[in-house]
């Protein structure tokens, strides 16, 4: 494995402040994994410079609702997006426009996966 692009994908993610992410917990389960997603996910693809940190998370929320399947993934990314700079009124509205493309019942699941996680955030203090 490529220790620079793993240390890349550590940087991005202290960039996201990814306190709240899954990755500390996916590390005590499968450190193996959790290297792969530093290395490749945010070493390689979410460190690109098309997008800025923000709309990485925009594209990825968007998918990750599109999927409807990857309710762990699309909590760790609506805090990484917050952390980012998305509100939560845009976080609601990616949903919403999702409704259309990926279907209601994908759209309203994150929807109250944002909300346990916005509950989660007031519970801590955090304010975004």
């Amino acid at each position: 494995m490529d220790d620079t692009r793993v240390k890349k994908g550590e940087e991005r993610l202290r960039q996201l402040n990814y306190a709240n992410s899954i990755g500390p917990k996916l590390a005590e389960i499968s450190p193996e994994l959790n290297r792969y997603r530093k290395e490749f996910a945010f070493g390689d693809v979410h460190s690109r410079p098309g997008l800025s940190m923000r709309d990485h998370e925009l594209v990825i929320l968007s998918g990750l609702c599109a999927l409807g399947y990857a309710q762990e993934e699309l909590k760790s990314h609506i805090n990484l997006g917050l952390n980012a700079g998305l509100s939560r009124q845009e976080i609601l509205e990616i949903f919403i426009q999702l409704a259309v493309y990926a279907g209601f019942p994908a759209a309203v699941n994150a929807t109250f996966i944002a909300k346990d996680v916005f509950d989660a955030r007031d519970a801590k203090g955090i304010k975004q």
